[in-house]
């Protein structure tokens, strides 16, 4: 299992993802879920991927092959018109990748491959945008209404989000929010692991504004993660008593 989410800013876009991949309690292996590429003054693309890591690392293998050659080869991220083709494109060879997957393994194969994929990025001239791409190769975009996605393990860090998002919040506010998300996610769900990539994408400028790794042993998310733990523990305590007396008479 995996943990991705991308948030989408009034300044630009936001990614994070973890790196861990188990196929059981004792098979435990980092792998690099989130990948970019970029045409400098022109467009940058992100992909993070979660689901069964043979597929997700096919697509992105396919993906590289031909964004090296772009003008030579069909379907290029880097000569796609919009980021919305750019989606098409990415979806459409999600959906064959996960089929012919399942036809090379037969009927006991069938739905153990599949992935979703998290789109984002911004082509000159046009607004920044992010997409969720399902395991069928459709696909939704992030709105005012839906400013995050999350995929992978979900349900732990998404609280944290929907109490915490702001769309004019700045970028440090923002990676303080993914990193309390992550921080709950990873107590509770071994399956989720350091280390965590960040990303951030500003708006109109084509390459990445910040770009690091994050370990266990980065002071900083230690800092947030001992901070958030006491911010609970103190938030309980503030709350008011339950009044047991009451209820008994």
């Amino acid at each position: 299992m995996t943990y991705c989410v991308g948030m989408a800013l009034s300044r630009g876009l936001v990614l994070m993802s973890d790196t861990r991949t188990n196929a059981g309690v004792d098979n435990i292996s980092t792998f690099r879920k989130m990948f970019h590429w970029e045409v400098p003054g022109e467009r940058i693309i992100a992909i993070m991927t979660a689901g069964n890591l043979a597929t997700t690392q096919s697509l992105i293998s396919q993906l590289e092959e031909r964004n090296k050659a772009p003008g030579e080869r069909r379907n290029s991220l880097l000569d796609a018109p919009s980021m919305f083709q750019i989606a098409g494109i990415v979806g459409r060879l999600l959906r064959e990748t996960i089929q012919s997957q399942d036809a090379d393994n037969g009927q006991t194969g069938s739905g153990a491959f599949a992935a979703s994929i998290i789109v984002a990025g911004q082509i000159a001239g046009m607004e920044p945008r992010m997409f969720l791409i399902y395991p069928e190769g459709n696909f939704i975009e992030a709105s005012c209404d839906t400013p995050f996605f999350q995929i992978g393990e979900t349900k732990y860090g998404r609280p944290i989000l929907l109490r915490g998002y702001d769309r004019d919040m700045d970028f440090a506010d923002a990676v303080k929010l993914l990193m309390v998300s992550f921080d709950s996610t990873l107590k509770a769900n071994l399956s989720v692991g350091m280390p965590l990539d960040l990303l951030i994408i500003e708006r109109d400028q084509f390459s990445p504004v910040h770009e690091r790794r994050v370990t266990a042993d980065d002071p900083y998310f230690k800092a947030i993660s001992t901070g958030w733990g006491e911010a609970l523990k103190n938030a309980f305590h503030a709350l008011p008593d339950y009044g047991l007396e009451e209820v008994d008479a």
